[in-house]
Parts: C-alpha cells; sequence; structure tokens
C-alpha cells in the first residue's frame, strides 16, 4: 500500500482524476500493489505532508510549489508574479527548469511523477474592490504560512498586515470576517468553498498556481520494478490528465465567478500600479528567498 496525501476534497477535479489512477494501478498490477489517496488536508498542511515524506510515514503527496518548496524552494519561484501569465509561457518556462527542479527533489528524496497546475491566480475580496495592491491596506487578506510569494508580494505593497494561516483554516476565517481578500485559483477558490464567502473578482492574473506528483525515492525503490513500473506510467498518465483538466475547469470556474461576482476591471494605469509592486516582489525574492541569478533567468523567459 503506497499512501499518498493531498489537500483537495475527493469530489474536486483532482480527486476525480486521483481516484481514476488509484484504480488503474490496482487493475494493472492485478492487485499486488494499491494506492491509497487521503484528502481535504488529513496529514495537515503540506509543510507537514512534506515532512511526513522525509521521514518515511508517508509515501507520496499531490500538492503545490508551497509544499514542493519544502524540498527543493527554487521551485516556488515559478509563482513569481507578473512573469507567466499565460500556460504557454508556463510550459516554456517549466520545461527549460526541469531537469534542474527534478535533480533537486531527488537530492530531497521524492521523485516526481508528474507535474500539473492548480489554476492562474486571482485577486478575490468581499465588501470592496481590489483595483490596486494599495487596496489591501487595512484590510485583511489570507497569507498562506508557507508561501513566500504572496508574503514578500505584501512586503512590496507596504503597510499591509496579511493573516497567516494554513488552508484548512482559511474557511472558518472567511465565515467570521478574519478574512476578507485573498489570492488564489479561481477553480481552488471553489473547489475550498472559499468563493462562496466573497463577492468581487479583479480583473488580472498574478501568476500561476502549479504543482506535481512527488513519492518518496525511497518507499519508490522499495517496490518491484514491474509494479514501480506500473506507479510510474499511470502516475504520468493522472499528472497530464490533471494539468489538462484542471486548465480547462479553472477557465471555467472564473467564467462562473465573474458572472455571479463584481468584476473589478482595472485601467492601463491602475495595471502598471500591479506591475511596480509584482517587480518590487521579485527585487524582494532575490534578497535571500532565490537567488539572483534564478529570478533574472525566469524574468528573461517571461
Amino acid at each position: 500500500m503506497l499512501k499518498i496525501a493531498t489537500l483537495y476534497p475527493k469530489t474536486s477535479p483532482w480527486g476525480e482524476v486521483l481516484s481514476t489512477w488509484e484504480r488503474a494501478v490496482k487493475e494493472k498490477s492485478g492487485g499486488r500493489i494499491e494506492l491509497q489517496t487521503f484528502y481535504n488536508g488529513y496529514y495537515g498542511d503540506e509543510a507537514a505532508m512534506a515532512g511526513l515524506i522525509r521521514e518515511g510515514s508517508l509515501g507520496g503527496a499531490v500538492m503545490s510549489s508551497v509544499g514542493l518548496a519544502k524540498f527543493h524552494q527554487p521551485i516556488l519561484a515559478l509563482q513569481m508574479p507578473g512573469l507567466f501569465t499565460t500556460w504557454a509561457k508556463l510550459d516554456a518556462a517549466r520545461d527549460a527548469m526541469r531537469p534542474e527542479f527534478e535533480a533537486g527533489l531527488r537530492d530531497a528524496g521524492t521523485t516526481v511523477i508528474g507535474w500539473y497546475d492548480v489554476g492562474m491566480v486571482s485577486a478575490f475580496s468581499r465588501g470592496f474592490p481590489v483595483r490596486a495592491p494599495a487596496d489591501f491596506k487595512g484590510r485583511k487578506p489570507w497569507q498562506w504560512r508557507d508561501d513566500a510569494i504572496v508574503k514578500h508580494f505584501f512586503q512590496a505593497i507596504g503597510g499591509v498586515t496579511p493573516v497567516p494561516l494554513n488552508v484548512a483554516e482559511v474557511l472558518s476565517a472567511l465565515d467570521s470576517g478574519a478574512v476578507n481578500a485573498l489570492l488564489q485559483s479561481p477553480l481552488a477558490a471553489e473547489q475550498f468553498q472559499w468563493a462562496a464567502k466573497l463577492d468581487r473578482v479583479t480583473d488580472l492574473v498574478f501568476g500561476p498556481s502549479v504543482g506535481a506528483i512527488v513519492i518518496s525515492k525511497k518507499q519508490l525503490d522499495a517496490i518491484p520494478a514491474d509494479l514501480r513500473q506500473i506507479v510510474l506510467d499511470t502516475g504520468k498518465v493522472a499528472a497530464s490528465a490533471l494539468k489538462n483538466r484542471i486548465r480547462t475547469e479553472d477557465a471555467a470556474a472564473l467564467a462562473r465567478l465573474k458572472d455571479r461576482m463584481t468584476v473589478v476591471t482595472l485601467t492601463a494605469e491602475e495595471r502598471n500600479w500591479w506591475s511596480g509592486r509584482f517587480k518590487r516582489t521579485r527585487e524582494l525574492l532575490a534578497q535571500g528567498t532565490f537567488s539572483p541569478e534564478l529570478v533574472t533567468r525566469l524574468e528573461s523567459m517571461a
């Protein structure tokens, strides 16, 4: 039995693909090996999952680059704001960086089964429009505790006090009013039930949220070669299905939310304000979170 964990609900598009992967492994192996997926953050946030994979008590995870950064931090740089605002740009950059990223993950004891996406990040709010980055001042935007990108973005604005929470804590914070704005992909906002608590969406792409299916190299190597190949082959199919499906469903989710919410359409001047804060965010990230060379390289790819 290979245990896989994820934050996503079983009823989500991610869960549906992972359930299909489980069945494929069982059928192709004749039941000699099975996957068991634990949903809804059963094993905690992605940082906790990464720790459990490292210590050997969890086989793998389907996680975003926030979790992957616990194994190899440069992967998170793909989510720097204002760079890869189309899937074509992201694909080109990720393909170019993949050998380095996967080598870094291997050095940390994990094997990449395949890459996928969480969606293109937008700004959502309740009770006020976000026309410019400065509109977060005096508000209560969510910051994922382990997301250095969002942390530095709010620092780049200045005067913003975000609310640091793990993913499982966000819904109740929205309910209570402790959080009234967030940066997230439309599909994830729907699937985690956050979108129902928000009423405005800003018509601007912050950047992509990316992820991968990773498995402990130690646990994978312990599986007989023929069964290991079944896990790898079916996992690659699952990751490809996730990437293609999530991109389509994320766009559909954004369309649904734009129909229901007030859409904040930006002027050219306002877009320039965002571009300036995005650039400043990348400058801050190059001062210790990522190497200046990595930031410059990814900027050139964009």
